[in-house]
């Protein structure tokens, strides 16, 4: 079984910061990439940003240069430091993870944690 767990999100004011983290457990071969993306009600779950085991980042222009996301490979954890937020950036943020549970390339799969909330309101 594999998990995967949010933690960080909360309230902030207009132009300030927030630090998520996500950390995957159990039993894990290989991750191949972590990522955030989040969703609001009544709109499909979009990309916030996405990074490889070697480090390669990809971020929608809505947030690059506002977001930095981090990962620890041997911790298996990710991190989204989220600056300058906007009442936009208001949705609940969940992690990713493509990983495999064994050598089988067919246990490959991506898990989902079970989201936390981020509201930026004055």
């Amino acid at each position: 079984q594999v998990q995967v767990v949010e933690s960080g999100g909360g309230l902030v004011q207009p132009g300030g910061s927030l630090r998520l983290s996500c950390a995957a457990s159990g039993t894990i071969f290989r991750i191949y990439s972590m990522g955030w993306y989040r969703q609001v009600p009544g709109k499909e779950r979009e990309l916030v940003a996405t990074i490889t085991s070697g480090g390669t980042t990809n971020y929608p222009d809505s947030v690059k240069s506002r977001f930095t996301i981090s990962r620890d490979n041997a911790k298996n954890t990710v991190h989204l430091q989220m600056n300058s937020l906007k009442p936009e950036d208001t949705a609940v943020y969940y992690c990713n993870a493509d990983l495999q549970t064994s050598w089988r390339p067919t246990s490959r799969s991506d898990y989902w944690g079970q989201g936390t909330q981020v509201t930026v309101t004055s």
